[in-house]
């Protein structure tokens, strides 16, 4: 079993809240994690069809079956039972008593906000970090670990990823999409996402999206959303401030697994990700990747943009710490240029009174301090959010 980086804070949020809310991607490790945070507490699936009809026939007495609480796994699945929770710890007035688990971020989300307001910490857990996976004693070079993606089970039960990735699509067009969309052609949907990943890294372009995949763009919105809210995409929104030039105010799209991007691309093996066009790409959503997942394993928001202004000049991440601006350049050549510092002087000519030194991640294995910034391998980029 993987050690996940998020568990002691779990823990330690357990004793100031009455329920702790754990939400993220299918497969990432959620179950696992919190009944291993939580070994003593009563485990309830609500995605079995037996507990979900009990709990959506008679919830009180559900609820009465768990008088000190209980962990609740796919909790999206029955949100009725959140208003029956608060009612029970706000009589009950403990902490930890409920660990609640999610996997339809925009459902689950909002229900909670309705019920359990001030009640719940809400967490994110995405697949395996890179620390988390040489925890374990992965050896696997950087290349392989992005095209495997960071699903616990890819690596525990060294599943062929193809399959693996295929399996996992399949499922999640079979089971989540219809229940957000009334999608009348699931080809068409796997059409579209697999332009998608054709677009990684890219600023969305509604129209040029609805035009290629042949719907409107209205209908193209609602499935990135839906995307989104199932922890298939994250959007990465760019920062706004009058830095003296008119700013771009369309975000990137970036997935929440490089492993299924890969897939969706048709990349079977590290040398054919090696070749393709959109390595650099990918190389760039697997670094974000890592710096989200830092901050979120540290039960904290990503707090992470890009710039771009209309004349083209780009910041590949920008990290909001207070009123402070560390801007990052991402870089996937193993060899170190100098000029992977020229966005990072541009924009603290745009704004020095906002901006720290900055930083480099690229795809070399040096770390060290160079001039104004500091150079990272992307094997330790998540230094940069400690």
């Amino acid at each position: 079993m993987f050690k996940r980086s998020l568990t002691t804070h779990i823990q330690e949020l357990a004793k100031k809240y009455p329920v702790v809310t754990v939400m993220g991607p299918r497969q990432s490790g959620k179950t696992t994690l919190v009944r291993a945070a939580f070994p003593h507490k009563p485990y309830v699936n609500l995605e079995d069809a037996e507990n979900r009809a009990l709990a959506t026939e008679d919830p009180k007495s559900f609820m009465m079956a768990y008088p000190d609480g209980a962990i609740f796994d796919e909790v999206q699945r029955t949100p009725h039972l959140l208003s029956y929770i608060q009612v029970q710890v706000d009589e009950s007035n403990q902490k930890g008593m409920f660990i609640l688990t999610g996997s339809h971020q925009a459902e689950l989300h909002s229900a909670v906000s309705q019920s359990l307001a001030g009640r719940t910490s809400l967490l994110k857990l995405l697949p395996l970090s890179i620390q988390e996976i040489r925890e374990a004693k992965i050896k696997d070079p950087l290349d392989a670990i992005i095209l495997k993606g960071g699903y616990p089970k890819i690596y525990a039960e060294d599943l062929p990823i193809t399959n693996a990735y295929s399996s996992y699509f399949q499922t999640y067009v079979e089971k989540d999409v219809p229940q957000l969309l009334q999608v009348k052609d699931i080809m068409q949907f796997e059409r579209f996402i697999k332009l998608i990943a054709r677009r990684v890294g890219q600023l969305i372009n509604y129209a040029s999206l609805a035009t290629d995949v042949g719907i409107s763009a209205v209908t193209i919105k609602e499935w990135i959303a839906v995307l989104e809210a199932t922890y298939v995409l994250f959007r990465l929104e760019p920062y706004f401030e009058n830095f003296g030039k008119r700013l771009i105010k369309s975000p990137k799209l970036y997935f929440a697994d490089t492993g299924l991007a890969c897939h969706l691309l048709g990349i079977d093996s590290v040398d054919q990700l090696k070749k393709d066009a959109l390595y650099g790409n990918l190389f760039e959503n697997w670094v974000i990747l890592e710096l989200m997942k830092t901050r979120y394993n540290q039960a904290l928001d990503s707090r992470l943009y890009f710039y771009r202004d209309v004349t083209g000049k780009e910041v590949d991440l920008l990290y909001q710490r207070g009123s402070r601006l560390t801007p990052i350049e991402i870089k996937s050549s193993k060899t170190f240029s100098s000029s992977f510092s020229e966005g990072l002087s541009y924009f603290h000519k745009q704004t020095p009174q906002r901006a720290e030194d900055g930083a480099v991640i690229y795809g070399g294995d040096k770390s060290q301090k160079i001039g104004n910034y500091k150079l990272f391998s992307a094997e330790n980029c998540y230094e940069l959010m400690l």
